[in-house]
C-alpha cells in the first residue's frame, strides 16, 4: 500500500510525535508499504511563535499538492494541524480521498497557557480540523473517552511502542553526584509542567535533559540541577538507565513515549495521577502516582525495577503499527 503521512512535525525536531511517526514509518517499510512523508524539511520555513526550535512551513499548499498529485496514495495519514497538515486536509477534500487523523497533542491547554485564548475555542478548532477525516487516531482509550465527550465523531486508538534494544537495563552506570538521581526528559517548556520538579526537595541530584524555549531561564534560577541538554541514541539510554527515579511532572500529555523508555530502562516512574502516566504507569508496581510528587517519588525508589522492564517489553513499535495500519485499511 502507498501511504503519505503529513505532518508539520519532524527531524531534527525531538519529541513524541517525531519518534512515533519516525518508528511508524521504518516498521511500515518493513512491512512492504511504500510511504511517503510530507514533512517541513523541504519547504521554507518561519519559527512556531512562542517556540521558535519548532519551524513551520510558509506557504506549503502548493508543493503539498505536487507531492501527493504525483505520489498518489492509496491512504493518507495527517498527523498535525498545523500548515502542512492543513495543506493534506485540503488535498484529502477537493480529491474526494479518505483520510485519517491523529491527536497528539493537548493544544488547547498549550495554547492557554501562552495566550488567554478560551479553551473551548481551540477545542472547537480541533474538532473542525479531525472530523473532516474518517477516524482521529488516539493513544490511549483515555483520550478516545475525552474526545469522544467532546465531540469528536470516531476516535479510535493506536498504541505506541519502544526500543527495549536502546533503552535496556544493562546501560545502567554511575552518575556523578549524591543519589538518589532523580531525571526528567522532555521539552523544557512551560507546558510541561518541569518546576514542580525543579522545585522538589530532599536529598539527591536532579538531572533535566532535553532542549526547548525555556532552558536558558531554567539553568539560571536552578543552578543546582544537572542541565545537560539534547540527548540522543547510547548516551540517552545510559543516562535513563543510571537514574534512580523519572520524574514526569506533566499534566497535558497524552501518552508519554518517555515513560515506556524510562521503563525499559528498568527505571521507575513518579508522576501526578493524570492522563498519560495513568493509562501507562502501573501504579505502586511500576511507578508511583499521586498528587504530592515528592510522595511519589520517595515510593518509587522502592519499586522493582525489574517489573518496570516487563511492562515496557509489553509495548513494541512493530505491534502499534499493525493498529495504526488497521485504522488506515478500514478506512
Amino acid at each position: 500500500m502507498k501511504i503519505a503521512l503529513v505532518s508539520d512535525a519532524w527531524l531534527p525536531q525531538t519529541n513524541g510525535v517525531v519518534r512515533t511517526l519516525g518508528e511508524t514509518t521504518r516498521c511500515l517499510e518493513a512491512a512492504g508499504h511504500q510511504v511517503r512523508a510530507v514533512t517541513p524539511l523541504p519547504f521554507h520555513t518561519f519559527p512556531c511563535p512562542t517556540y521558535p526550535e519548532i519551524r513551520l512551513a510558509a506557504w506549503p499548499w502548493a508543493r503539498v499538492r505536487r507531492i501527493l498529485d504525483e505520489f498518489r496514495p492509496d491512504a493518507v495519514h495527517i498527523a498535525t494541524e498545523g500548515p502542512i497538515g492543513l495543506a493534506g486536509r485540503r488535498w484529502c477534500r477537493l480529491r474526494g480521498q479518505t483520510f485519517t487523523t491523529s491527536f497528539h497533542t493537548r493544544f488547547p491547554e498549550y495554547v492557554r497557557l501562552r495566550a488567554p485564548v478560551p479553551l473551548a475555542w481551540t477545542w472547537r478548532v480541533l474538532r473542525w480540523f479531525h472530523d473532516a477525516g474518517a477516524r482521529t487516531l488516539v493513544p490511549t482509550t483515555t483520550q478516545q473517552a475525552e474526545l469522544s465527550s467532546r465531540g469528536f465523531h470516531s476516535p479510535v486508538v493506536w498504541g505506541r511502542g519502544v526500543d527495549t534494544d536502546l533503552f535496556h537495563p544493562a546501560r545502567r552506570d554511575a552518575l556523578p553526584g549524591p543519589g538518589p538521581h532523580l531525571m526528567y526528559l522532555g521539552r523544557v517548556a512551560v507546558e510541561k509542567n518541569i518546576e514542580a520538579f525543579l522545585q522538589l526537595d530532599g536529598p539527591g541530584t536532579r538531572w533535566v535533559v532535553g532542549g526547548g524555549p525555556a532552558l536558558d531561564s531554567f539553568r539560571q534560577a536552578w543552578p543546582g540541577v544537572n542541565f545537560v541538554g539534547p540527548k540522543y541514541g547510547v548516551e540517552l539510554a545510559t543516562l535513563l538507565a543510571s537514574a534512580d527515579v523519572f520524574v514526569f511532572p506533566s499534566r497535558t500529555d497524552t501518552f508519554g513515549i518517555v515513560l515506556l523508555e524510562a521503563m525499559a530502562c528498568g527505571l521507575p516512574v513518579a508522576a501526578y495521577p493524570v492522563d498519560g502516566p495513568r493509562d501507562v504507569v502501573r501504579h505502586g508496581e511500576t511507578g508511583i502516582l499521586d498528587e504530592d510528587l515528592a510522595t511519589a517519588v520517595r515510593g518509587a525508589l522502592e519499586l522493582d525495577r525489574a517489573a518496570c522492564r516487563r511492562q515496557a517489553l509489553e509495548h513494541t513499535w512493530e505491534r502499534a503499527t499493525e493498529q495504526f495500519c488497521t485504522h488506515l485499511v478500514a478506512a
